[in-house]
């Protein structure tokens, strides 16, 4: 295995390892027949590292069929089997963990110091997380709660889940999406993005490896339009769980309503960031760094609104301004990178075009730019301080996906935790104070999913994932999932062997 600091590891060898197609259908790959092909790009380089079949809309139906065949025999396995196979699949995860980094790195241009440290060990341990909690999916006690009858609540699987996952994040988002369903005995059909599939394709044969019956996990790689509207269109589907913009969003709300199927939303985010005058200021700068730049910013939690009270502010623009641009931009295989490129040139420039907008009402304190040289084929941004910009600009109010902080002051909490509420997101924020009261409220009153306080971005398998407002609704991770991938029945039995009850009078007869 190779460890970050030494040679330069050998980029995955994709085409190879996928020849026979990138979708996964009843235990196998297989190639899709929409007629269409499509490249996965080193975003490093600007190559095509792998040109597959997208899936058609009879790649859909095929794999919902595999899915509604595997159904009965996976749902009517005991928690302690579907627990066993899981922790079975962690460890086949962890067998193949540098392969699982090279092929995420390759695909989406994180370093691989991230893919090693951050995706694939969280990758292994949800797994793990969810092969105890397969066996803890009880309902509520049995009680008498009418005197009459005893009533109890059972958990059920929904049964075929239609999920689409997005490109920043393939192999984690791969697992938020798949193993509640799984591990809560429903079968799943996943589209990743088309950019990205190629850690949902291991993952999928990894769990085959595992001993999880084919059909229980498919992977479909098509587009939005033809793939990912099927899916979530088909009648077959219980539920879709999607994650990406908001806008996406709305679209599959849309078409699952119409077929009334459950729905799982997490969408766009745009962190605040609220560092009060008692803050520790060198922690608040190493965490807005961390928290903006994680995955080059392509993070819907990532820290992208800084609010910072006014004795701080100053001090606190130098300090990040300095630590950001001695972060060293690079190729994600290369030791020493620290940020590498955006998952696509149309992504660069997305970026690129709100800040070079941004100069007009704004300053850029360091960064807004791409770097040239070696770089130049990439789709690589430097990291980007912008400060002074108005509350009610773009740059604050939209969400960018790029390794760029916005700073703007304030002057007393209300203010701070005001400005902080204002946009229609709500999935992460952090607060940075000394004082547990200031704390605490920040806590109460910022409405979001996750609030950090003093630090910005850890997640742990067993808390839940999930955002407020236009970020959606529903939960990942946690047995708090569980509520997104389970119908809830209620059981009540008469305890009394009386014919004729006493309420029957008030639908015919006398007492």
């Amino acid at each position: 295995m190779h460890h970050p600091g030494s040679e330069t590891p050998e980029r995955f060898p994709a085409q190879e390892f996928f020849a026979d197609g990138a979708q996964f259908i009843a235990g196998r790959l297989t190639k899709g027949t929409s007629g269409r092909t499509h490249a996965v790009v080193d975003p490093a380089t600007g190559e095509d590292v792998y040109t597959y079949e997208l899936a058609g809309t009879a790649d859909v139906d095929a794999a919902v069929a595999a899915a509604r065949a595997a159904f009965p025999g996976w749902s009517g396995a005991t928690p302690g089997e579907r627990s066993d196979a899981l922790h079975r699949f962690a460890a086949v995860l962890a067998e193949r963990a540098d392969d699982f980094a090279r092929a995420e790195s390759l695909q989406c241009g994180k370093p691989l110091k991230l893919t090693r440290e951050f995706d694939i060990p969280g990758t292994i341990d949800n797994t793990a997380f969810f092969a105890g909690a397969a066996r803890h999916l009880q309902g509520q006690s049995a009680g008498e709660y009418s005197g009459d009858h005893t009533s109890y609540v059972r958990r059920e699987p929904i049964g075929v889940v239609g999920s689409i996952a997005p490109w920043n994040y393939p192999l984690q988002m791969a697992a938020w999406k798949i193993l509640p369903a799984i591990a809560a005995g429903n079968t799943i059909v996943l589209k990743p993005a088309e950019l990205t599939p190629l850690t949902s394709l291991m993952f999928a044969q990894a769990a085959t490896e595992a001993g999880i019956p084919d059909g229980v996990i498919n992977i479909i790689t098509g587009t939005g339009k033809v793939a990912g509207e099927h899916l979530v269109g088909h009648p077959d589907v219980a539920m879709t769980s999607f994650t990406g913009s908001t806008a996406v969003g709305k679209r599959v709300a849309e078409i699952a309503t119409a077929t009334v199927k459950r729905i799982h939303l997490e969408l766009g985010g745009k962190a605040p960031f609220v560092v009060f005058d008692d803050a520790d200021l060198e922690a608040a700068v190493n965490g807005a760094v961390a928290g903006s730049l994680i995955n080059t910013g392509q993070d819907c939690t990532a820290a992208t609104r800084a609010y910072v009270q006014r004795p701080l502010y100053e001090a606190f623009v130098q300090k990040t301004a300095a630590l950001m641009a001695s972060v060293r931009v690079g190729d994600p295989f290369a030791p020493g990178t620290d940020l590498g490129p955006l998952i696509s040139h149309v992504q660069r420039d997305r970026v690129a075009g709100f800040v070079d907008r941004a100069r007009g009402y704004a300053r850029v304190v360091t960064g807004g730019e791409a770097p040239q040289g070696d770089l130049k084929n990439g789709a690589y941004y430097r990291p980007t301080l912008v400060a002074d910009a108005a509350q009610d600009s773009e740059i604050v109010q939209s969400e960018l996906f790029g390794p760029v902080l916005v700073v703007l002051p304030f002057d007393t909490d209300d203010e701070g935790i005001a400005l902080a509420n204002d946009t229609p997101y709500g999935l992460a924020a952090s607060a940075w104070s000394r004082d547990v009261y200031r704390a605490n409220r920040a806590t109460r009153e910022i409405r979001a999913g996750c609030v950090w306080i003093n630090d910005h971005i850890p997640i742990i398998s067993e808390m839940p994932h999930g955002g407020y407002k236009a970020s959606g609704f529903g939960k990942d991770m946690s047995a708090y999932s569980f509520e997104e991938y389970t119908q809830i029945k209620h059981v009540m039995f008469d305890n009394t062997a009386v014919a004729r009850k006493d309420w029957h009078r008030t639908i015919f007869g006398d007492r």
